[in-house]
């Protein structure tokens, strides 16, 4: 999306997330992609420099007017320098996938500064293997889960020797930011405007009777759908307590073929097998340090995508949420496929995102300063027990200056009392899952990540899966005899989930 598109006010699905952050507690969202081979640091910086202009926000900063008068606008960066936002480490040998989950829990507990662009990317040589990897980090104000992989695919390549990118029309200039004065009256002036709109639009309303009776039935509705999970407080678990400042991350993977066949062969979706394999994975981890799952069940968080087709390819976020009570005390992995399943279906047909969509509408007119006095106070406790995305990535290779991505764990933010989150995205032949957790709560969740394994094993046995064997159809990063990256031996196929 061209800069000229770019709304330059935040939504105030946006804006909540710089409010409600918190030093302790930063909520950005990221990866860590694995690459083979070593990415040269200076081509990857001359690559994302070309490209700069095809992603207008990565040089835009956020900047909150003067008494929170209206949501904060996006600000062209005067200072703004890659060499702020891409870094080079290396691990000490041998260069364990241990210690890079240790470098990346490291990076993400820390807040991305306020007084730059809100993205950064680490890159980590000395990944065992002859791999890099890239911990990739971006404020959740600027993005959610699926705009943030339309922006992978803007940083990244679908071939490995693609055409140079065009250059840009002329050289970029920084506009100079608003003046406190400046931005001020601009905040009124719009403020007032959305006040002028909603009014307007309440005494339209109000001439079509039948609309009204119609509105105020899908608003009860909603509230139906909504208050009894909110109101209703979820199982307390061990990660459920005010988390510090620390952060922990696993990570592990399963072939996509092979959680389709599972699919396949005991009914569901792939979310709801993955929402299966989660649970158990938790409910193990419970049992094996003491804790009863008897009559037990988890309360996710699951955020939904509701982007209108007009609006794919827009950055910031566009989502709802639908909260299932995952169970964690049955053990037979299809009993719990099955008690999953049907759930989902219930939340679907009862239309619980559309309901969480339509509360969430009623407060985007409220003037700014609600929003963030509300964020003061922090993210509610005791509604849910964790959060888990799930969003669909590229079932294609994806390239950085010629080294192709190897694996891509996606890794989500803590908050509030939520001391354990899962990201999943789909990426290339695998399904890939990311845990982080506060190691106040749960300072071994590389076992959790193992648990999860032992559930796919036995989930697969219990369907009568047999092991994927995927040939490899991307294209070859080899190198002919003059230096040159040769070309793609065939194209790659994209499947739907």
């Amino acid at each position: 999306m061209t800069a000229k598109h770019l709304p330059r006010r935040m939504s105030a699905e946006d804006a909540w997330f710089l409010y409600f952050e918190k030093p302790h507690a930063p909520l950005h969202i990221g990866s860590v992609g694995i690459y083979e081979g070593t990415i040269d640091f200076e081509r990857m910086y001359a690559s994302l420099d070309a490209r700069m202009h095809l992603i207008p926000r990565y040089r835009q900063k956020a900047v909150i007017p003067p008494f929170y008068a209206a949501h904060p606008t996006w600000e062209d960066d005067p200072r703004f320098s890659l060499d702020r936002h891409l870094r080079l480490v290396t691990l000490d040998p041998p260069g364990s996938e241990e210690q890079l989950a240790e470098v990346s829990s490291a990076i993400f507990a820390e807040m991305l500064p306020r007084d730059r662009p809100l993205w950064d990317i680490t890159m980590v040589h000395g990944l065992e293997g002859d791999r890099t990897a890239l911990v990739s980090r971006v404020h959740h104000c600027l993005v959610d889960g699926v705009s943030g992989i339309e922006l992978l695919l803007a940083v990244l390549d679908l071939v490995p020797n693609p055409e140079p990118t065009p250059p840009p029309a002329e050289p970029w200039q920084p506009k100079a930011p608003p003046d406190p004065l400046t931005a001020l009256a601009d905040a009124w002036f719009e403020q007032l405007d959305t006040g002028l709109r909603a009014w307007t639009e309440w005494e339209r309303s109000m001439l079509d009777p039948q609309g009204q009776v119609r509105r105020m039935t899908e608003l009860a509705r909603a509230f139906e759908q909504t208050l009894p999970n909110l109101v209703r407080r979820a199982t307390p678990t061990p990660w459920n307590k005010p988390v510090g400042g620390e952060r922990r991350v696993a990570w592990t993977e399963a072939p996509f073929q092979e959680v389709r066949g599972i699919r396949s062969a005991l009914g569901g979706t792939v979310n709801d097998v993955m929402l299966t394999l989660i649970g158990g994975a938790l409910g193990r981890y419970l049992r094996s340090h003491g804790g009863s799952t008897h009559a037990h069940s988890l309360r996710f968080m699951i955020p939904v995508n509701v982007r209108s087709e007009s609006e794919q390819g827009a950055l910031g976020n566009r989502v709802s949420m639908m909260l299932p009570e995952v169970p964690v005390d049955i053990v037979n992995a299809t009993q719990r496929l099955e008690a999953v399943r049907e759930q989902m279906e219930e939340l679907k047909s009862r239309g619980q995102a559309d309901a969480f969509e339509q509360l969430s509408r009623l407060s985007r007119n409220l003037p700014a300063m609600f929003h963030a006095l509300a964020g003061m106070g922090g993210v509610p406790r005791g509604t849910i027990n964790l959060v888990c995305t799930n969003v669909p990535g590229p079932l294609i290779p994806l390239y950085a200056v010629g080294h192709r991505m190897l694996a891509h764990y996606p890794l989500v933010p803590l908050a509030g009392d939520l001391g354990l989150g899962v990201g999943i995205t789909s990426y290339d032949r695998s399904l890939y899952v990311g845990f982080m957790s506060d190691p106040s709560s749960i300072d071994d969740v590389h076992v959790i990540s193992g648990y999860f394994d032992d559930e796919f094993r036995a989930l697969k046995k219990l369907a009568g899966v047999e092991a994927s064997n995927v040939p490899d159809f991307a294209p070859s990063r080899s190198v002919n005899g003059n230096g040159k990256q040769a070309e793609p031996a065939a194209a790659a196929a994209v499947a739907a989930q």
